[in-house]
C-alpha cells in the first residue's frame, strides 16, 4: 500500500481503516517523520496493525503537557485528565503528592508542573515504566503500590492519586478488542469485581495521609458503591463521585479525617 505523503491524503487512508481523529493522527505521523517517507512508510503501517499512537511518536498530550511514553508503557488516557485536574487543586503549592501505579509519570508531571515548590513522588513496579516516568523528570519508586514509599512519608501526604488497575476480570474481553495485542492485562485487571487494589490504596493510604489529606482514585461503573463501606471504616469522609461530562463515573474523591496531623490549606 502506497502511503500519502500529504495531511489530506493522509488523513483519508487513516478514516479508511476506521480511525476517529484520522485528521489529528495523520499531522502527528508526518511531523514524526519529518519528511521522511520510508520512516513515514514504516510509522504508517505501525499504525494500521493498532498500534498505540503515542507508542510510535514517543509522546502523549495530557493536560496539556506533552508526556514522554516510550513502547509497551500504558498511555495515559484523557478520561484520567479529570483526576489530574482534580489533584491539582487539591495540592498545596508547598504540598507533598504522591502519584500510585504512575506509569509513564503522566499524572506526577502534571502536579509538579503546577506546583513546582511541592514534592511529588511516584510508584511503579514495571520497569520499563520506571525508566519512562524517570525520562520525564519524576521522583519514582520501585515496587508494588504504595509498599516502597520512603517511611518519612507516612503522616505527611496532602494529596494521593492513581490510576490503578479496575477493570473487572470477567469485563476484560469487552475492551477494545486490539488492546491486549499490545498492552498487558495487568494494566487493567482490578480482580472479580474491579476493586482489588483500590481497596489496598484507600487501606494504605491511611499510613500516608495527614488529617485533612485527600485520596483521588480513578475507577468505573458501581465501584463507588461498593467501596462506600471501606471508605467510612477507613476514616474517609466528603466522598464524591467523580463523572465525566456524559454522565460516566471516572474517579472517586474522599478526604481522611484521622489520623493524621493538622490540616493544610488546599489551592481552591
Amino acid at each position: 500500500m502506497a502511503v500519502p505523503s500529504d495531511l489530506a491524503g493522509l488523513t483519508e487512508l487513516l478514516a479508511s481503516e476506521g480511525f476517529v481523529a484520522a485528521g489529528e493522527e495523520a499531522e502527528e505521523l508526518l511531523e514524526r517523520a519529518a519528511g521522511d517517507g520510508a520512516l513515514l512508510d514504516g510509522l504508517v503501517a505501525r499504525r494500521l496493525t493498532g498500534e498505540p499512537l503515542a507508542w510510535i511518536t514517543g509522546r502523549e498530550l495530557f493536560c496539556g503537557i506533552e508526556i514522554r511514553v516510550d513502547p509497551g508503557v500504558y498511555v495515559p488516557r484523557w478520561q484520567s485528565e479529570q483526576l489530574a485536574l482534580r489533584a491539582v487543586d487539591r495540592l498545596p503549592p508547598d504540598g507533598t503528592a504522591i502519584d500510585v501505579c504512575s506509569g509513564c509519570g503522566a499524572i506526577a508531571r502534571v502536579l509538579a508542573h503546577a506546583h513546582p515548590g511541592a514534592r511529588v513522588v511516584a510508584t511503579e513496579s514495571d520497569e520499563r515504566a520506571l525508566v519512562n516516568a524517570r525520562a520525564n523528570g519524576v521522583e519514582v519508586y520501585e515496587g508494588d503500590l504504595l509498599e516502597p514509599l520512603p517511611r518519612a512519608l507516612e503522616g505527611e501526604v496532602d494529596v494521593l492519586v492513581g490510576v490503578v488497575p479496575y477493570v473487572p476480570t470477567p469485563e476484560l474481553s469487552l475492551l477494545q478488542r486490539d488492546t491486549f495485542t499490545f498492552e498487558t492485562a495487568l494494566s487493567y485487571d482490578g480482580g472479580v469485581d474491579g476493586t482489588r487494589f483500590l481497596r489496598r490504596v484507600l487501606t494504605d493510604g491511611t499510613r500516608f495521609l495527614r488529617r485533612g489529606g485527600a485520596v483521588l482514585l480513578e475507577l468505573g461503573g458501581e465501584q463507588a458503591e461498593l467501596l462506600r463501606d471501606d471508605l467510612a471504616r477507613l476514616g474517609y469522609a466528603d466522598v464524591e463521585v467523580v463523572s465525566d461530562e456524559f454522565g460516566d463515573v471516572r474517579g472517586v474523591e474522599a478526604v481522611l479525617t484521622v489520623p493524621g496531623r493538622t490540616p493544610r490549606t488546599p489551592s481552591r
